[in-house]
């Protein structure tokens, strides 16, 4: 299919005439809706006025039987996202969950005789490094580590800590 000045002409008369790009489409015959949205955008032709929206009326409450009165919902809190997976504000626990334990504060203090260098490192020595790298006073612990472990006792504490529960109270952000 070419467009050729027949079929331009008439794209334009049908665009002008308010017809959709699938209409013009089914118009032409042998061509698509995208095909016809291309040429439009490459001719340069005017986008539409969008149609006016209807005024929105206010909603009237619904009338009810004599004597009916409306039962007052519970309230519940106003939650954002997708709520699928929440858990119920029931469910929570009263209580924060216990702070981590704070490291010790002698953590950077490593005996001068098990200090090394990038180049002492084995596969049985500590990788925690101290100071600051590209400085003369830069190491690494150098203890004996785990096995499978980088680190030694005291630096793989400070590194894997405990998954702490997350949740925090929700019945607090209510109040």
């Amino acid at each position: 299919m070419s467009w050729n000045d027949e079929r331009v002409e008439l794209l334009k008369k049908l665009w002008s005439e308010g017809l959709s790009a699938s209409q013009i489409a089914n118009e032409l015959g042998d061509i698509t809706r995208n095909a016809v949205i291309g040429k439009v955008h490459r001719l340069g032709l005017s986008g539409r006025a969008k149609t006016a929206t209807p005024a929105v009326r206010p909603q009237r409450p619904a009338a009810r039987p004599e004597g009916q009165r409306e039962q007052p919902r519970p309230q519940r809190p106003i939650t954002q996202g997708n709520t699928a997976l929440a858990a119920d504000i029931d469910d929570m626990p009263e209580e924060a969950p216990a702070p981590a334990p704070a490291p010790e504060t002698n953590s950077n203090v490593v005996p001068m005789g098990q200090r090394c260098t990038i180049m002492n490192l084995t596969e049985s020595t500590c990788r925690w490094p101290v100071g600051e790298p590209g400085t003369d006073s830069f190491y690494f612990c150098g203890a004996k580590s785990n096995p499978g472990m980088p680190y030694c006792t005291h630096h793989a504490r400070i590194a894997y800590q405990p998954v702490q529960d997350r949740r925090r109270d929700r019945r607090l952000a209510y109040l």
